[in-house]
């Protein structure tokens, strides 16, 4: 009851202060759903309103929202942006405009998020079916929901079925419901009925942490090179999943993984640059990080970005200040090499929070990222399970120990 109330006061600040017209629409929906949620988990018994209140919050903070945003053609501007990204590359081999003008123009995002953007260039929107199907939002939350079952199936594999998250049906149930609740809470729903764009970023992080904790880095390679050619951000993932296979597997199955995930990314992002060189580096580049022609809208009031616009000075400053961060996080990883996927996305998690918050230019909606990493390795790894209980293993023997007589056959039965 207490997390949907919260997230119907964090859904209602959009009505009342968003200047975006799909933020009011998707607030106005989902604080009703919230609301509904929260007294489903108040006023019915347990075992009934766990259920009726995530489905309560499902419905109306993802469902409803996103068919009415599909359907009407409304949508943030980036949506807009990879569906002509998708058709420029599909007619003119480069997803980048040669001359951009206006803040829409530019598209700051690696080639691969152009493949997003194909279905509406083949599709169209003459027809309500085809504005369905086209919008770029519903193939990004395709991938988003794919990768993230895909790693769970990855992670379960080498899981015991004895743990809570395992192979058995409880396990199952209780993954269900956490997923559930975080698709239905502000940091997915938001942004997956009003944007979209981040949430194969996810996905895909997700996927090649979990494969690389089962020591699988050709696969791993390639999940965080499909990554990597969607957006930047995803470039210390590969980082991460270095170390982890190089704790697991040694030195060669990190080389592999590493030579995987450059190769991979090189091979998608190289064609286009070759095509548009200039365009690509002020679009990608220079335009996220606030030296552009024109100004980035991701502005919010972080210390990068107030840095930043105290002149170059400051822009110089929050780069600086960056890159120690980013040093402290490289030390850490080093040294302390991540052992396993809640450990790596816990590495992974922090460094992308440092590079939000020094960033000269950023969003409160990019720390979507770490939260999802942190919360879905937790519910989806079984061998968290084990090392949450492995610690009282000791405890638990040692008493017993001594409750039993001291004879060589008691403790030979116990």
């Amino acid at each position: 009851m207490t997390g949907w109330t919260l997230a119907a006061g964090w859904a209602g600040f959009f009505p009342l202060f968003s200047h975006q017209a799909t933020h009011r629409a998707w607030g106005l929906c989902a604080v009703a759903a919230y609301l509904c949620a929260a007294g489903a988990a108040f006023l019915l018994p347990r075992p009934g309103a766990v259920g009726l209140s995530v489905g309560l919050a499902l419905t109306g903070a993802v469902a409803l929202p996103l068919a009415y945003l599909t359907l009407t053609g409304r949508a943030q501007s980036e949506v807009g942006v990879i569906e002509r990204a998708g058709s420029l590359l599909l007619h003119h081999g480069t997803p980048y405009l040669s001359h951009p003008r206006v803040v829409d123009d530019y598209t700051p995002y690696l080639p691969g998020m152009a493949l997003f953007g194909m279905p509406r260039a083949l599709l169209g929107d003459h027809h309500a079916a085809a504005r369905l199907l086209g919008d770029a939002r519903l193939w990004c939350a395709a991938v988003f929901f794919l990768c993230l079952h895909a790693g769970r199936v990855v992670l379960r594999g080498a899981g015991p079925r004895s743990v809570a998250g395992g192979r058995g049906r409880g396990g199952s149930s209780s993954y269900a419901t956490g997923m559930a609740v975080l698709t239905a809470s502000p940091v997915i729903a938001m942004p997956l009925c009003v944007s979209g764009v981040d949430m194969p970023l996810i996905g895909l992080c997700c996927l090649g942490l979990a494969l690389a904790a089962r020591r699988r880095p050709v696969a791993a390679g390639l999940a965080l090179a499909a990554a990597c050619s969607l957006k930047w951000t995803a470039l210390p993932a590969v980082a991460v999943a270095v170390m982890l296979l190089a704790r697991g597997g040694g030195t060669r199955a990190a080389v592999r993984g590493a030579v995987t995930a450059l190769a991979g990314t090189a091979a998608l992002v190289l064609p286009c640059a070759l095509v548009s060189p200039s365009a690509m580096v002020q679009q990608v580049l220079a335009f996220p990080t606030g030296r552009g022609a024109v100004p980035t809208p991701a502005s919010s009031p972080m210390p990068g970005r107030l840095l930043a616009s105290a002149g170059a000075a400051g822009w110089y400053l929050a780069v600086a200040l960056l890159l120690c961060g980013g040093l402290a996080v490289g030390a850490w990883l080093v040294l302390r090499p991540p052992a396993g996927a809640v450990a790596a996305a816990d590495r992974l998690a922090a460094g992308l929070c440092l590079a939000f918050l020094l960033a000269p230019a950023g969003r409160f909606g990019y720390f979507g990222l770490p939260l999802v990493l942190l919360l879905w390795t937790r519910r989806a790894d079984p061998a968290h399970g084990i090392a949450a209980r492995r610690p009282t293993l000791p405890v638990a023997f040692s008493a017993r120990v001594r409750s039993q007589p001291t004879s060589s056959a008691s403790l030979t039965h116990d």
